[in-house]
C-alpha cells in the first residue's frame, strides 16, 4: 500500500468521526417533547340548527285597478305609510269608440224597454180599474146565484129531487171559486207589470252606468271612483312598480292585471327559510329561533316556529324543507321586508354541565376515551361517556370532573 492511499484512509475515517460526533451531539441535545393540557370546564352546550332565508311581511297585497288606461297621477311614495281606502293614484281612462258607441245603443235599448213595459202596466191597471178581467167571471157568478134560487124554489115545492137541485147548489159554489180566482189573477197581473217596469228600470240604469264609467271613470251612484286606486289594508308602501304615464290593465278572470303598488304590514313580519331533511324530524312548532340578520351587525332577533313545510323540495340533490316563524317586532330598530337572515333554532340544550374540547376525545368503535395526565410526560386513558354535543363542545356525563387535566390531541 502506497503513501497516498494511507493519507486518504486517514482522511476519510477523520471526516467520518466528525460527522458521528455532531450528530450524536444534536441528538443528545434535543429537548424532551411537551403537550399542553386543558381542564373540563362547567359552561352551557346548545345543539341547534341553522335556516338560512329571509324577513318578510306576513301581509303583503299587490294593489290592482278596476279599469284600464295610463296613470294619471301618483298620490304616495314608496315607505310612506297609508291606510285602508287611501288614494293611491288615479287612471286616466282611454276607451274605445266602438265601446262607447256599444253603450250608447244599450242605454237606448234599454229605455224603449223601459217605455213598453210601462205602457203594459197602465193597460193593466185600467182593465182592473173597470174590472173587464172579472167581469166574465162576475157573470157567471150572478147567472149561477138565479140558477140556484129558482131551483131551490123548485126543489121546495117537491118539483125536482135533491140530487138535482145539488148540482146547480154545486155549480154556484164553482162560479163563487172562478170569480175569486180571477180577482186573484188581476191582483197578480198588476204586480207582475210593476215588477216588470221595474226590472227595465235598473237595466236602464246600469246602462247609463256603464256608459259614464266608460266616458269618466265613475258612475252617479257609485260610492267609490272606479279610476282612483285605493289601498286595500293599513300598512307601508314597500314598492311602486309603475310611474305616471304607464299603461296599465284592469284586473279581471283573465289577466292579474298591472300591480300600481305594494303594501304591506311591517309591525307583522315572518322568517322564511328552509332546513336540511336531517334536521327536519327534530323540529317542532313552538320551538323558539334567533335571528341574525345580514344587515344588522351584532344584533339578534327572537322568533318562534309556526310551520313546518310537509313536502320536501330537491335543491342540487339535498332535500329542502320550508319554515316558517313568527318575529317578535322590535321597538328600536325597524326591519325591512327581503333582509337575508339565518335562523338558529334550537334543538337540545344542557345547562351548568362538565364539558371538553370534541377534538380532545379518542375514538375506538363504540368507545370513547380521553388521555389524562398522570405525571411529568405521563399520560393514561380514561373510558369517559358523552352526552349533548354543539360540534365544539361537548357534554361529558361520567368519567371526568374539573379537576382532570385533559391531553390536548393536536395533528402533527
Amino acid at each position: 500500500m502506497n503513501k497516498g492511499c494511507l493519507i486518504g484512509l486517514g482522511a476519510f475515517l477523520l471526516l467520518a468521526t466528525i460527522g458521528l460526533s455532531v450528530y450524536f451531539y444534536q441528538q443528545n441535545s434535543k429537548a424532551p417533547e411537551n403537550y399542553e393540557t386543558e381542564a373540563p370546564v362547567i359552561m352551557d352546550i346548545t345543539q341547534k340548527t341553522v335556516a338560512t332565508g329571509a324577513i318578510r311581511p306576513r301581509k303583503e297585497v299587490q294593489v290592482k285597478p278596476q279599469v284600464s288606461g295610463v296613470v294619471d297621477e301618483i298620490y304616495v311614495e314608496e315607505g310612506q305609510l297609508v291606510s285602508k281606502g287611501q288614494r293611491l293614484a288615479r287612471i286616466k281612462l282611454v276607451p274605445s269608440e266602438v265601446n262607447i258607441n256599444t253603450a250608447k245603443s244599450n242605454v237606448e235599448l234599454a229605455r224603449l224597454r223601459l217605455q213598453d213595459a210601462k205602457r203594459e202596466l197602465e193597460r193593466q191597471r185600467n182593465l182592473n180599474k173597470q174590472r173587464l178581467d172579472v167581469e166574465e167571471a162576475r157573470a157567471r157568478l150572478e147567472n149561477a146565484e138565479k140558477e140556484e134560487e129558482r131551483q131551490r124554489g123548485l126543489f121546495e115545492d117537491g118539483v125536482i129531487s135533491e140530487q138535482n137541485y145539488n148540482s146547480f147548489k154545486l155549480d154556484l159554489q164553482l162560479a163563487k171559486a172562478a170569480f175569486e180566482n180571477a180577482q186573484v189573477v188581476a191582483a197578480n197581473s198588476i204586480r207582475q207589470f210593476e215588477t216588470e217596469v221595474d226590472i227595465r228600470e235598473q237595466e236602464l240604469q246600469a246602462a247609463i252606468n256603464n256608459l259614464q264609467l266608460l266616458r269618466e271613470g265613475a258612475s252617479s251612484n257609485s260610492r267609490q271612483v272606479a279610476n282612483v286606486v285605493t289601498s286595500t289594508l293599513d300598512g307601508m308602501v314597500l314598492e311602486i312598480p309603475v310611474e305616471e304615464g304607464t299603461s296599465v290593465i284592469e284586473r279581471n278572470n283573465f289577466n292579474e292585471g298591472t300591480s300600481i303598488a305594494v303594501v304591506a304590514d311591517m309591525n307583522a313580519l315572518i322568517f322564511e327559510g328552509k332546513v336540511d331533511e336531517s334536521d327536519v324530524g327534530k323540529l317542532k312548532e313552538g320551538m323558539p329561533l334567533l335571528l341574525t340578520v345580514g344587515a344588522i351587525q351584532d344584533r339578534e332577533f327572537a322568533a318562534t316556529l309556526e310551520f313546518i313545510s310537509p313536502k320536501g323540495v330537491d335543491e342540487e340533490g339535498t332535500v329542502k324543507f320550508e319554515v316558517r316563524a313568527a318575529v317578535k317586532p322590535s321597538e328600536d330598530i325597524f326591519l325591512r321586508a327581503g333582509y337575508s337572515a339565518n335562523a338558529d333554532i334550537i334543538l337540545d340544550k344542557r345547562e351548568q354541565v362538565v364539558a371538553i374540547k370534541e377534538r380532545d376525545v379518542l375514538f375506538e368503535g363504540d368507545s370513547t376515551y380521553v388521555e389524562l395526565k398522570t405525571g411529568d410526560r405521563n399520560f393514561e386513558r380514561q373510558a369517559i361517556q358523552l352526552g349533548l354535543s354543539d360540534g365544539i363542545q361537548v357534554e361529558v356525563t361520567k368519567g371526568l370532573d374539573t379537576n382532570s387535566q385533559v391531553k390536548v390531541q393536536t395533528k402533527s
